[in-house]
């Protein structure tokens, strides 16, 4: 198990964190339009869930956005205001607050790649046209044909989507106008960190001075940028950021577990984090579904993969995260032409009635190793065994932790795996078991749908 280890990077605080992520214009029942009126402070809501989250033993929590849109969110049209839908800005400070008090690390949605068409600058370009002198704030805007919304001219929407304006980020103005409401989030909200929505078509350069400038706030500030496909490291840490959304592992978690192939799952994370891995020594963050994915209990083709699936999650490298009401196996997909149905208003006493609410006791158990053991958090991966529905690997210390092996089993059937280890004498952390090795060979029973964490007897975590 001897490798050549990389030099120890920088750590932030994310490193030692289980996030739990809420998306508060569902979950809080905050209607799908924004109607006039006074706020109404239904963000209140969000205190009832601080038990539930700190009950799996997550210690940050990643909010949706907050500000003041149209509709979902994403269609900014002020930056420094909470949504009416949800309150007021002292209903956020006093929630916020409240989660601090529990010891969890705080981050925003950043959403800075477009806005809405409510946003006050394009309200003015719609009135003004070529006299606004916030014409250049925006991509693409062409005076010389009109805009599938009727403005007599053009822009650029993101992915196609016009109700979502691209900003023009190389712009001083814009520039300014954003990082100006960054500092007003670290400093009235002593926030921890940022979730950079569009991240992988955000022009570098911006995130690279957002990063200076959120960094100049406050010393230690995360951040994550949403990004796809491509070269990851490209944007963490060549962009400036400290991680992004790893989506390629998303998907080969899941649909190792549905094609009853491991072959795959096991390639990515040899690809990613094995001896020649592109991104050893990274920490991108590991999730199993969230707001624009369809749940994982209706992905996954059994529900009893939940189990193995969490398993990994909480052990692979990375920083794992939850979404709300998937820790007890909350359904939900997609319809045509919206994503309610994935971010459902949700009261956390529903968790004790859904199929998997045991579930909960597997996240507390492995989120109580994972602080316990360093190994998990930040050691090297090796891959130990492989067969379609068996998958063992090992994390190696960087710090003078224990090595430790992980197996899991997608088959209804019990299964037994064969590993070379060099102790005689192994403890399943996860299950009390105790193993003995024989001949350098260790024999390691696995239930159906369910794992093992293994180290060495004797080993101090």
């Amino acid at each position: 198990m001897n490798e050549t280890t990389l030099p120890v990077l920088a750590k932030t605080w994310a490193d030692e964190a289980f996030f739990y992520h809420l998306y508060p214009l569902g979950v809080c029942g905050a209607p799908w339009t924004n109607p006039e009126g006074p706020p109404v402070s239904r963000l209140r809501r969000l205190l009832d869930w601080i038990e539930p989250a700190a009950r799996i033993g997550a210690n940050a929590v990643l909010f949706g956005p907050l500000w003041e849109s149209a509709t979902h969110g994403y269609d900014t049209q002020n930056y420094r205001m909470l949504d009416r839908r949800l309150g007021t800005n002292e209903d956020l400070k006093e929630i916020l607050a409240a989660w601090k008090a529990r010891g969890f690390r705080v981050v925003f949605d950043g959403v800075f790649n477009h806005c809405g068409r409510e946003f006050p600058p394009f309200v003015d370009l719609r009135n003004r046209g070529s006299d606004s002198p916030y014409r250049d704030w925006f991509a693409g805007v062409d005076f010389g044909k009109p805009s599938p919304f009727g403005d007599p001219f053009s822009y650029e929407g993101w992915n196609g989507h016009f109700n979502l304006v691209k900003f023009n980020l190389s712009h001083p103005g814009v520039r300014a106008h954003l990082f100006d409401a960054v500092r007003s989030w670290i400093d009235d909200y002593d926030l921890d960190g940022l979730r950079l929505d569009a991240a992988d078509v955000i022009d570098k350069d911006f995130l690279r001075e957002l990063s200076r400038v959120c960094r100049e706030r406050k010393p230690g500030f995360w951040l994550m940028g949403e990004v796809i496909h491509g070269d990851y490291s490209a944007w963490a840490p060549g962009a400036g950021l400290d991680a992004v959304t790893n989506y390629e592992l998303y998907k080969g978690l899941w649909s190792s577990h549905n094609d009853g192939n491991y072959f795959e799952v096991a390639w990515t994370l040899n690809r990613q984090f094995g001896p020649e891995g592109l991104y050893r020594g990274q920490m991108y963050y590991t999730f199993g579904d969230n707001h624009d994915v369809n749940r994982l209990a209706s992905t996954l083709t059994e529900g009893a993969y939940l189990y193995p699936h969490t398993l990994l999650t909480m052990t692979v490298p990375g920083i794992p995260s939850v979404y709300y009401g998937t820790e007890a196996g909350l359904e939900g997909s997609k319809a045509p032409g919206t994503d309610a149905p994935l971010r459902p208003s949700l009261e956390p006493g529903a968790l004790e009635s859904l199929p998997h609410g045991s579930l909960r006791d597997l996240w507390k158990k492995l989120s109580v190793l994972r602080s316990q053991i360093s190994t998990l958090r930040t050691g090297d991966y090796r891959q130990a065994t492989l067969a379609s529905r068996q998958f063992s690997f090992w994390r190696l210390p960087r710090d003078g932790g224990p090595a430790l092996l992980v197996a899991v089993n997608s088959a209804t059937d019990k299964a037994v795996i064969e590993v070379d280890v060099l102790e005689a004498v192994w403890v399943d952390l996860l299950n009390g078991d105790r193993l003995e090795a024989h001949h350098g060979k260790l024999q390691v029973e696995l239930w159906p749908c369910w794992g093992r964490m293994l180290v060495p007897e004797g080993t101090r975590r």
